[in-house]
């Protein structure tokens, strides 16, 4: 049996393990879905490994891949790998300069894209970059060359003896991947990742998944982000199949028709998915409105291991049958587990979807830390909510004197690409990293993320506030789609809120307020009253002085595209100061009442 200790040995250890199917891995294309064995997947990598090295690529070059969730990105991933090359997967969605950063610092000699859309981005930018020898494209694409071409060449050229060499050579510590994270501010840093980071965290969580190859799972985050990339490892590594969502747009559909056992997600989709469900409920009329509501209070209540009581757990099981069932139809009926991660998950989202009998576990880590940190999990008291779990057996936690997260393990970054300065401010020569995130250990070990050390302010009555535990409970308003919390140096902190728009039109049909536009709505004074009710009844949940005394309302939801929000759905603070400093200003040119 292969001895998985660099990136590509899964592939061995896949065949050799498992029985073999046709749905390793599979995508959707023109309607269809196409399914892949491990030998065709295998085949695809090995060609692309030949096709590399007939194209002068060298044991430590840089490939760039720029393209959405498909099972050709995972094709190119191992071919990158197996012929010793470094694999830097970018965000399909970051800006222009972005791209000519990352691909001139990293000095790409290939990048693979999926096709127009994104050659449609990059095109102008290709002649700046001296270190570009081509341009692969999935999809037909002018002025590209053909990905099928591509795989041709490598058929036509095969060097196995020379690709086993390279394999042989590859240490479990050596670099296997660059990884650019979105950063809020400045040029993006290149996180150096070795084989063994990643694989120690696929082996650290492969307990987690309650299904074997039996198991199906719907992935439709960006496999450029690390938190996806990794557990797409760890599916392959436990032998189950990969499904890879059209679009964040399609992920209902896709998920009804692959009937997945486990998704990955970010907390932003489970918020649409209970906002979707809320508005249907709102739609039913009678005793099945009431039957819908009455069940959903019930499950916004939901307490582990039976902690509510028998009478609870009673009325518990009349909700599932009557309400909560339709609930898991309209997710597939098979989720055994969903697992949430890249930011912080409100409680009251877990509570609810533990209650319609579908378990959400949350973790936590960086790109820095391969990037599982802590996670909730299955076992005795595995779960907490409201934490983002224990930590990981293999890496340890220590809390600093201000609060910081400190981690060590076998997961920790390798380091700053071509920024020792940066590396030395981030890793203790003793191994500690510093997350930047403040927290602490809960009495039975759970981990507890308080905030972000570096978002938290002061106001200029030198109290201190962090905005992201302002942020989230505030998002628990069905009214809320996205808030920011500002007050730097202030005398109170302040508040941009976007509306949730199709909540807002559900509330004006029912209060038979003519809905014209969005942005003639927020101007609205029976809007912003509303809004502003929502906004005094979650401010009850914090102190005098962390309380949010003024707001702006804005007129457009806040989206990758439109620059707010980073490729994994965090805020972009200094962009959303800059952008929306005129509304800022008029904040806090108020004066005081």
């Amino acid at each position: 049996m292969t001895n998985v200790t660099r990136l590509f040995d899964i592939l061995p250890h896949y065949a050799e393990k498992y029985k073999p199917k046709d749905d390793v891995i599979a995508g959707k294309e023109n309607g269809k879905w196409i399914s892949y064995s491990i030998n065709q997947y295998r085949e695809m990598a090995d060609n692309i490994s030949y096709a590399l090295i007939h194209a002068g690529i060298e044991k430590g070059d840089m490939v760039a891949t720029i393209m959405p969730s498909r099972p050709e990105w995972n094709f190119i991933d191992m071919g990158i790998m197996q012929a010793g090359a470094i694999h830097v997967p970018i965000y399909p969605t970051i800006s222009e300069a972005d791209y000519k950063f990352i691909l001139n610092h990293a000095e790409v000699k290939i990048v693979f894209i999926s096709g127009k859309d994104i050659f449609r981005k990059i095109e102008h930018i290709v002649p700046e970059v001296p270190s570009l020898k081509a341009v692969v494209a999935i999809k037909e694409t002018e002025g590209t060359s053909r990905f099928d071409d591509f795989v041709e060449t490598g058929k036509a050229n095969p060097v196995r003896e020379k690709v086993e060499k390279i394999k042989a050579s590859i240490q479990e510590h050596d670099l296997a991947t660059l990884i650019y994270t979105s950063g809020t501010t400045g040029n993006p840093k290149g996180v150096m990742l070795s084989h063994a980071n990643i694989l120690s965290n696929v082996k650290a969580v492969q307990h987690i998944p309650p299904i074997g190859e039996e198991g199906k799972a719907v992935s439709y985050l960006p496999l450029c982000h690390v938190y996806e990339r990794m557990l797409n490892y760890m599916y392959q590594y436990l032998g189950i199949s990969v499904y890879y969502a059209e679009s964040v747009a399609s992920i209902a559909e896709n998920i009804r028709e692959i009937k997945p056992d486990i998704l990955t997600t970010v907390p932003r989709l489970l918020e649409k998915i209970y906002d979707k469900i809320v508005a249907n409920g709102r739609k039913l009329t009678g005793i099945k409105k009431f039957f819908f509501f009455w069940a959903l209070n019930l499950g916004l209540r939901y307490e582990m291991y039976g902690a509510n009581g028998p009478f609870y757990e009673w009325k518990l099981r009349i909700a599932n049958k009557l309400v909560f069932s339709k609930w898991r139809a309209a997710l597939g009926n098979n989720l055994k587990v969903i697992v949430s991660g890249g930011a912080a998950l409100q409680p009251r989202l877990a509570r609810v979807f533990w209650a319609a009998g579908i378990p959400v576990l949350e973790g936590y880590g960086l790109t820095e830390t391969s990037p599982v940190i802590a996670v909730n999990d299955f076992g005795h008291e595995g779960v907490s909510m409201g934490t983002v779990g224990k930590v990981l057996k293999g890496i340890e936690v220590q809390i600093a004197e201000d609060g910081e997260i400190l981690a060590k393990g076998p997961n920790i970054m390798m380091g700053y690409y071509k920024e020792p300065e940066l590396t030395k401010q981030a890793i203790e020569e003793t191994g500690w990293f510093h997350t930047g995130d403040i927290g602490r250990i809960e009495p039975k070990g759970h981990l507890k993320i308080t905030g972000r050390k570096k978002e938290i302010f002061k106001t200029s009555l030198g109290k201190y506030i962090s905005p992201e535990q302002l942020e989230n409970k505030f998002k628990e308003s069905p009214f809320i789609d996205a808030l920011m919390v500002i007050g730097e140096n202030q005398k109170f902190a302040a508040a941009l809120v976007v509306p949730d728009f199709n909540h807002l039109k559900n509330w004006c049909a029912v209060k038979e307020v003519p809905y014209t536009s969005d942005s003639e709505m927020v101007e609205m004074p029976r809007i912003k009253k509303r809004i502003q009710l929502e906004v005094d009844k979650y401010n009850k949940f914090f102190g005098a002085t962390e309380q949010v005394k003024r707001i702006e309302i804005l007129d457009k939801e806040w989206t990758v595209d439109s620059g707010e929000l980073t490729a994994s759905m965090k805020l972009r603070r200094k962009f959303i100061c800059e952008k929306y400093n005129d509304k800022i200003s008029r904040i806090f040119n108020l004066e005081e009442e």
